[in-house]
């Protein structure tokens, strides 16, 4: 039986078009979509900014979550609740932005009894990037009794409110970049603590080094910003580069890594292990408490996905967007 799939053409056109299971690319768990989410990532393939997509017509979003109605792996039986972050999901395999996909198995994860598959989209690939960007910090020394606050960039964004939200609660002292005055009040009421302009941290440092700031910090943006998140991290403190939205070049030196200690590590949520991802999924159920996140999360359906998608580039969105495939 057909079911419904945004698909993406060559010529950059948009349209809900009838698709059957034949139509599927190949893989040995076919799930039966609830719920995807609408990402920088998804925007800029939507409207030909990167070349991902080696194959048309393609169906974007870069994850999803559902129920197993058939499968050819063991681990996993019709009727089990799963969510697929990464992968590369959504840019060479077809992804979350249809009522149905078929995947390799290595690629999902159960989801906890806790977890919804709406609140599991809700967390999304955002909330999982957050997570994955809090633990690694945590297992380079961070902790909320050190004297200071913890940075993260690009704060209003889907991964950025998150991470703003999960280290507010674990006791830690926030400051959120953003350059959107419309989202102050909405990162104050996350926990952030101090707001700090974008256009501060784009100007960046007079030198390879400035005053010593943050304890630790989240970079969702890249570019300049980087460098100067960089240039003003305390001694032997990490920071978390997730995103690279403003430019993916890095203009810095090596004085902060041998004058200071820092650690720049690098947050790659589409092949993490297994057992890592399990981990985050565990503790998102604990540390992310759902009435907060659905204080950061809107839904829409299929049909709204080309007009949102363009927002979504234009920093005119904040926090988690959730696709209703099914409305």
């Amino acid at each position: 039986m057909a079911f419904n799939a945004l698909q993406l053409q060559e010529d950059m056109s948009l349209a809900i078009n009838p698709i059957t299971e034949d139509d599927l690319p190949a893989g040995e768990v076919l799930v039966k979509v609830d719920y995807s989410t609408l990402n920088y990532k998804d925007g800029l393939i939507m409207n030909g900014l990167v070349k991902l997509v080696k194959q048309y017509p393609h169906v974007p979003g870069i994850d999803f979550s559902g129920t197993v109605e058939a499968s050819e792996d063991e681990r996993y039986k019709p009727g089990d609740r799963v969510v697929l972050n990464g992968w590369r999901v959504g840019e060479i395999h077809w992804g979350g932005y249809a009522q149905k996909a078929r995947v390799k198995a290595d690629w999902l994860v159960p989801l906890p009894d806790e977890i919804s598959t709406k609140r599991a989209m809700a967390i999304g690939t955002a909330g999982y990037t957050a997570m994955l960007s809090v633990m690694a910090l945590e297992e380079h020394g961070l902790t909320p009794y050190q004297d200071g606050e913890v940075l993260v960039t690009g704060a209003s964004g889907g991964v950025g409110s998150i991470a703003c939200a999960i280290l507010a609660r674990l006791g830690y002292q926030v400051a959120g970049s953003t350059g959107s005055e419309d989202s102050h009040n909405y990162l104050l009421e996350l926990g952030v603590s101090t707001i700090v302009p974008r256009a501060e941290l784009e100007e960046g440092p007079r030198g390879p080094l400035g005053a010593e700031r943050w304890i630790g910090a989240i970079d969702n943006v890249g570019g300049t910003t980087l460098h100067h998140v960089l240039a003003t991290l305390k001694y032997w403190s990490c920071c978390a580069s997730v995103g690279l939205a403003a430019s993916n070049e890095l203009n810095t030196t090596v004085l902060p890594f041998l004058m200071r200690g820092i650690t720049l590590q690098g947050i790659d949520s589409a092949t993490c292990p297994y057992e890592r991802r399990v981990k985050a999924y565990q503790r998102l159920v604990t540390e992310l408490p759902e009435d907060v996140l659905d204080s950061m999360t809107s839904t829409i359906c299929l049909s709204d996905l080309p007009e949102v998608g363009k927002k979504i580039l234009k920093g005119q969105t904040q926090g988690r967007i959730i696709v209703d495939v099914n409305s």
